[in-house]
């Protein structure tokens, strides 16, 4: 008989927004690496990085094991912002099928008075966007940036995403 424990609660990671936030992209929870490394979209085949530093080709994203801060502050200097719908939940593994006793993040409650768009990347995410209308600006549902969403192309994904980034002016 093999034992299998029972996966504990996980806490998710703080916002990452400013007062400037024009558009805030919301996942669903961490993936296992993320936790692990306190940073959005740790995993190296995710391809959240890749797609910003497609939209913004003349503005080098910081790069290397130890860029994590100027990489916050690089999407944080284009408009940007990240959370989850999630604060916390059980979870065996990293994907959003095995999420459980999901606590919900109160988006409403970071107060960004610059906020014109929140952009859910994935599916997950979007099924919680009944929290994110009532907050008066536009609702999207991008392709999820995650290596578990192999049937979008990688252009696809750019080019849905970088729809909102310019219908925001941010691209």
């Amino acid at each position: 008989m093999v034992f299998t424990p029972s996966p504990s609660t996980l806490q998710g990671l703080a916002p990452l927004v400013s007062a400037d936030t024009t558009v805030l992209i919301l996942g669903s929870f961490p993936g296992g690496r993320s936790l692990l490394q306190q940073q959005y979209y740790a995993h190296p085949q995710n391809q959240f990085w890749k797609i910003l530093q497609a939209i913004w080709p003349d503005k080098p994203l910081p790069a290397g094991p130890n860029s994590y801060a100027a990489r916050s502050q690089w999407l944080l200097d284009r408009g940007l912002g990240v959370w989850d719908v999630y604060a916390a939940c059980e979870r065996e593994g990293s994907l959003d099928t095995a999420i459980r006793n999901a606590v919900v993040n109160d988006i409403a409650g970071l107060h960004l008075p610059e906020l014109a768009a929140i952009a859910h990347n994935g599916g997950e995410s979007f099924k919680h966007a009944r929290h994110t209308r009532n907050l008066g600006v536009p609702v999207y549902r991008l392709p999820s940036t995650s290596p578990a969403n192999a049937s979008w192309s990688f252009e696809r994904k750019l080019a849905t995403w970088q729809e909102v980034m310019t219908t925001h002016k941010l691209a």
